[in-house]
């Protein structure tokens, strides 16, 4: 059914699995010929892509939904659709909770959007958020940029740790084939995409759940494999992953990212926090010192990759003195950058029952003394680019300054420089660095 001069809005919230997500649910909707709009106000189908990590982005998608609903009572043929993890967590209570929706979806039927608007257009109100098998997925993205892109490679998450609720919304962990995450790479770099970032939950364990072994009894298909494979797909010039688990991540894989010129000095490896006992009543399955010695194999085989990770504060139970030990973790390795949350408890996880919950107060106190920190340590890391010509891929123009271009180097550092968007759109242009900031670079293109 074709939605002639209908106008779409897709609204976004949290990880960078639902932002590829919204981009494969926007080329369904442009497919059935629907057209973007910026303004919201404007479409005549709204979806919200929907994040349960923290509560504010769950009370944001109620007080955005509350406003369209009531658009709705005034123009009855808005499409109103909500996907994503708070539409599989909250499911037909969703639909009690603001009868104007039309669609309630969970993150694994993004490829269904098409059937199941047709049975919203049939006049019904409809629920997904059953778990399927996902389909090898060859429905085409429409890409938010045109300089970079994200590929899955892996689905859902097996793990289980106690404050997550990414595996019961996400799935159990499905593989895609190496071939389709290499045609689709393929097909990337015939369009002119320069850098693709590789996506999975739990992208390290990626190939576990695919057939074959190898003589050794190990698997036939590890993520460091699928990199070796992928690694010469013409026109791609850079390729970056996340997110690495500390339990599964390997020196095979850093020497992989050592020895293959096109992958990025990056590593995004989580490591939640820096006390034993507090990982241990996460369910992460690896210790501090496991988590030491990682990075220093990486500074090992490549002593200037750049290390960013998520850690939360605040967990139920922790002390002042388990808290002070994520300090030092901080304090000890440097990283580029950190994302930091206080913990907040999600419904259904085993963490949002336990008794010893801290108080607010405690949690925002710990969280930013821990920023403070980050800020300090990445403005100490930046130093490092001062003078340095560094390769950044242009990426776009800066909001803040439109004489400036901006775009990241290969260490996944946001660099400004002055230049012509239209000219430079795309390109790998070496820029003498002049002025370093905690987490952005200035400098001068040569």
């Amino acid at each position: 059914m074709t939605q002639t001069h209908r106008r779409y809005h897709i609204t976004t919230f949290g990880c960078q699995m639902n932002k590829a997500d919204s981009e494969r649910m926007a080329g369904i909707l442009e497919d059935m010929g629907l057209e973007f709009v910026e303004d919201p106000n404007q479409a005549d189908l709204i979806l919200y892509n929907t994040c349960t990590i923290r509560d504010n982005a769950e009370q944001k998608v109620y007080s955005y939904l509350g406003r369209q609903a009531k658009r709705k009572q005034e123009q009855p043929d808005l499409t109103l659709i909500v996907a994503g993890c708070v539409a599989q967590q909250e499911g037909e209570a969703l639909m009690r909770r603001v009868p104007e929706l039309d669609l309630v979806m969970g993150p694994q039927h993004a490829n269904r959007l098409q059937d199941l608007l047709e049975d919203v257009f049939a006049g019904n109100q409809v629920v997904a958020t059953e778990p399927i098998h996902i389909m090898e997925d060859i429905t085409k993205p429409r890409r938010d940029s045109r300089v970079t892109a994200w590929v899955n490679v892996i689905y859902g998450c097996n793990e289980r740790c106690t404050y997550c609720v990414v595996p019961s919304v996400r799935g159990v962990e499905q593989s895609r084939t190496p071939e389709a995450i290499r045609a689709e790479m393929e097909e990337l770099g015939r369009q002119g995409y320069k850098e693709v970032t590789l996506l999975g939950q739990n992208i390290d364990a990626y190939g576990r759940d695919l057939p074959g072994t190898k003589p050794n009894g190990s698997h036939l298909h590890t993520f460091t494999d699928l990199l070796y494979f992928v690694h010469d797909v013409p026109g791609i010039e850079r390729i970056r992953f996340a997110t690495s688990h500390p339990r599964y991540f390997t020196e095979r894989l850093i020497r992989a990212c050592a020895e293959l010129p096109k992958v990025c000095e990056h590593f995004h490896i989580p490591f939640q926090s820096g006390d034993n006992d507090v990982l241990k009543a996460m369910a992460r399955g690896y210790t501090h010192e496991k988590y030491r010695q990682i990075i220093d194999k990486i500074r090992y085989y490549i002593p200037d990759a750049a290390i960013s990770a998520d850690a939360i504060v605040g967990f139920p139970g922790e002390t002042e003195e388990q808290f002070e030990n994520t300090l030092k973790l901080v304090e000890d390795i440097g990283f580029d950058q950190l994302n930091t949350a206080a913990y907040s408890p999600r419904p259904g996880t085993p963490a949002a029952l336990w008794e010893n919950q801290l108080s607010e107060e405690v949690k925002s106190d710990r969280l930013q003394r821990l920023n403070h920190l980050v800020g300090t340590k990445a403005a100490e890391r930046s130093q490092r680019y001062m003078g340095r010509i560094e390769e950044v891929l242009v990426e776009d123009i800066n909001p803040k300054q439109p004489t400036q271009v901006m775009g990241r180097t290969r260490s996944n550092r946001l660099t400004f420089f002055d230049g012509d968007i239209n000219q430079l759109k795309g390109h790998l242009i070496k820029v003498k660095i002049t002025e370093v900031r905690p987490f952005s670079l200035t400098g001068q293109p040569i």
